[in-house]
């Protein structure tokens, strides 16, 4: 990277139920606020959801972030507060980007979009997470943490509801030449189509709220 540039985030549309399928690669969605990371050399940049640069809101963290072992790189990645139960706390989480308590905030990764000058974008998401993988394990950033993907979305979303977490974001890894998921792997009809990243409002990605979050935020929904 020649110079920081905001890449408009990838959005998921939001579902009443997770899409079954091997099709699909599933992710605990966390309630935070959306963060893009930029790391060129020394310099460390870091963006919200509508590109607003938040480093000087948030020295202390840009400044841990240095230490990632790139020359440079582009993180999609959530901020959060875990709370006292280690789910994050969103309003916790507003408190302490004001204050003294940044060094409690936590970055979760979940998308890698550039690495050492190279544009990932268009890669496959599997390619995409294979290199954040092997990034973070390389990187000494006691506030950088990678978000997990399993295959079963359900089991997941079960999971979600009993942790207090937001929900599970849902992400397309293949689809047949259709454009749905009705074929297999090894099936001699099945065209392997792995989409990109794509900026704004995206099927590809697909995010379903848990009940206790829906309860716990029904006023705020309502005035959306």
């Amino acid at each position: 990277m020649s110079e920081f540039r905001f890449i408009q985030p990838c959005s998921p549309i939001l579902a009443k139920t997770v899409p079954a399928g091997d099709g699909w690669l599933h992710e605990p969605k966390l309630d935070g606020y959306r963060l893009q990371v930029h790391k060129d050399g020394d310099t460390v940049r870091l963006y919200g959801r509508r590109g607003h640069d938040w480093g000087k809101r948030l020295t202390a963290l840009a400044g841990a972030l240095r230490s990632l072992p790139a020359r440079s790189a582009i993180l999609d990645a959530e901020l959060c507060f875990p709370g006292p139960n280690g789910a994050p706390n969103f309003y916790g989480l507003h408190a302490a980007m004001g204050s003294d308590r940044q060094h409690q905030l936590a970055v979760y990764a979940f998308d890698l979009l550039h690495h050492n000058g190279r544009d990932l974008r268009s890669i496959p998401l599997t390619g995409r997470r294979r290199r954040l993988e092997r990034l973070l394990r390389r990187a000494k950033v006691s506030c950088l943490h990678l978000v997990d993907a399993f295959d079963d979305g359900q089991k997941l979303l079960e999971a979600a509801e009993q942790h207090g977490l937001e929900g599970v974001v849902s992400k397309h890894r293949r689809a047949d030449r259709h454009g749905d998921l009705t074929g297999t792997v090894t099936s001699r009809h099945y065209t392997r189509v792995c989409p990109p990243y794509r900026s704004g409002e995206c099927h590809d990605w697909v995010k379903v709220k848990t009940q206790a979050w829906r309860e716990a935020n029904r006023e705020a929904m309502a005035a959306l």
